[in-house]
C-alpha cells in the first residue's frame, strides 16, 4: 500500500513542459504549461485548438532561474484577467494567455497552477485561496462574491484598480525612504575608503615633517587607524543590526509594533507613514464595501490589509464596536488615531448611503497628500544631503592638508 501511495504521488506530482504547435490558423507557437504528464499538456492543447508537435520536460538544469513573484506581479496579473475577461474571453484561455505572456517563470507556473485547477472543476475564489501568500484573503473574497453573484468581470476590475493604487502608493513611500538612504550610504562608503587607503599615506608623509599635527587631523589619523585595526568588527556589527532588525521584523509582533509605532512618530517622513496608512484604510473599505461585502467582514480583511499594526489593532477594535451596533465613524472617533477630515466623510457617507464613494474619496486625497509629502522631502533633503556629504568628505580633505597649510605659513 505504501509503494502504491509513492507511486502516485509521483506520477500525480506536477512538472514544467515546454511545447510547440500550431494554432486553428496555422500560425507556429510555443510555450510552456504545468500538468503531471505529457498527455495532459497534449490534451490541455487540443482543448485550446492548439495541436501540439512537440511536448518536452522542462530539464531542472537548463530550467530558467526562478524569479520571486512580488505584488507588483499579482497587480499586474489581476489588471490581465480582469482586461481580458472583460472583453469576453473564457476564463481558462484568459489565464492561459496571461500564463503565456508573463516574463516571470513563476508567475507562469503560479497562473498554471490556478487554471489546472479550474479545469478540474474548481472555482477561481478556491483555486486563488490555496496560494495565500500570494492571493490575500481580500483578494479572494472579493473573487468570490464576484462568482456567486455573476459580476466576476467587474469585480476582478476592482481588485486590478485597487492592486494598482495599492502599488503606486507603497513606490511613492519607497521613493521617500530610498533616495536618502542610498545617498547617505555612498557617502559613508566614500569616507570609509578614503580613511583606510587615502588617509595612511598622508600620515606617512606627515611623519616626516617633524612638527606638531592639528587636533583634527590626529583625530581624523585616530579614526583612520581605527578603521584599520577594527574593520572586521564594524562589519560584523553592522551584519549583525541588519540581521536582527530582519528577523525581529519576521518573528516578533512586539518588535513590529514598536518599529511601527516609530515609523509614524517620525518627523516628516512618519507624516508620509500615517497618511499612507489612511489612504489604505480607506480605499481597502471602499473597495470590499463597493463589492457588496458586509461591513464587518469587510474590515477585517481591511485591518489584515492596513500594512502597520498600529493600525490594524485600530481597526480590529472598530470592527468589534461596529458588530455591536456602533455606527463606524463613531468607531474611528474613538480610536483617536484617523484624521477628523477621514471621520467626517465616513459619517456623510454612512448618512447618504455612499460609503464606498466616499471612501474613494478619501483615498484619493490622502493619496495624493502622500505624493506630494514625498516630492517636498526630495526637495528638502537634496540641499541637507549635499550639506552632510560635503562636510564629511571635505572635513576630510582639509585635516589633510591642514599640517601643509602649517608648514607653508612657517615657511
Amino acid at each position: 500500500m505504501a509503494t502504491t501511495a509513492k507511486a502516485t504521488a509521483k506520477v500525480t506530482k506536477e512538472k514544467t513542459y515546454l511545447w510547440e504547435g500550431t494554432d486553428r490558423k496555422g500560425k507556429r507557437i510555443k510555450g510552456q504549461t504545468v500538468a503531471s504528464n505529457d498527455a495532459l499538456v497534449r490534451a490541455m492543447l487540443r482543448k485550446q485548438g492548439i495541436n501540439p508537435s512537440k511536448v518536452n520536460q522542462q530539464s531542472a538544469l537548463f530550467a530558467p532561474r526562478k524569479k520571486k513573484i512580488k505584488s507588483g506581479d499579482i497587480a499586474i496579473f489581476a489588471r490581465q484577467l480582469a482586461t481580458m475577461m472583460k472583453a469576453g474571453v473564457p476564463l481558462v484561455q484568459a489565464l492561459q494567455l496571461v500564463a503565456q505572456g508573463h516574463e516571470n517563470p513563476s508567475v507562469r507556473e503560479l497562473v498554471g497552477k490556478i487554471k489546472n485547477d479550474i479545469e478540474a472543476g474548481g472555482t477561481l475564489a478556491e483555486a486563488l485561496g490555496k496560494h495565500p501568500v500570494y492571493f490575500d484573503d481580500l483578494f479572494v473574497n472579493l473573487v468570490e462574491a464576484g462568482e456567486k453573484s455573476g459580476t466576476l468581470e467587474a469585480l476582478l476590475d476592482k481588485i486590478a484598480v485597487y492592486k494598482e493604487k495599492t502599488e503606486a502608493l507603497k513606490a511613492k513611500v519607497k521613493k521617500a525612504m530610498f533616495y536618502p538612504t542610498a545617498v547617505i550610504v555612498v557617502a559613508f562608503i566614500v569616507t570609509a575608503i578614503l580613511l583606510y587607503f587615502v588617509v595612511p599615506t598622508f600620515q606617512e608623509l606627515f611623519q616626516g615633517f617633524g612638527a606638531d599635527l592639528p587636533a583634527f587631523t590626529l583625530f581624523v589619523i585616530g579614526l583612520s587607524e581605527f578603521l584599520q585595526a577594527w574593520w572586521w568588527m564594524i562589519l560584523l556589527i553592522i551584519g549583525g543590526t541588519i540581521f536582527v532588525a530582519v528577523e525581529g521584523h519576521k518573528r516578533s509582533r512586539k518588535f513590529r509594533t514598536t518599529l511601527h509605532r516609530l515609523q509614524l512618530k517620525l518627523p516628516i517622513v512618519g507624516d508620509i507613514f500615517y497618511k499612507a496608512a489612511v489612504a489604505r484604510f480607506a480605499r481597502t473599505l471602499s473597495t470590499m464595501f463597493a463589492a457588496g461585502v458586509p461591513l464587518v467582514e469587510a474590515l477585517e480583511s481591511v485591518a489584515k490589509a492596513s500594512g502597520n499594526i498600529i493600525f490594524e489593532e485600530a481597526i480590529y477594535e472598530i470592527r468589534e464596536q461596529v458588530a455591536t451596533g456602533l455606527q463606524l465613524q463613531l468607531a474611528m472617533n474613538q480610536t483617536q488615531l484617523f484624521p477628523n477630515m477621514a471621520v467626517q466623510m465616513v459619517a456623510i457617507g454612512e448618512e447618504s448611503g455612499a460609503l464606498d464613494a466616499m471612501c474613494a474619496k478619501v483615498a484619493d486625497f490622502y493619496e495624493a497628500e502622500v505624493d506630494n509629502l514625498v516630492d517636498a522631502l526630495s526637495s528638502l533633503l537634496e540641499p541637507i544631503i549635499m550639506a552632510i556629504i560635503g562636510v564629511m568628505v571635505g572635513g576630510l580633505v582639509i585635516s589633510m592638508y591642514l599640517p601643509i597649510f602649517k608648514l607653508g605659513a612657517v615657511v
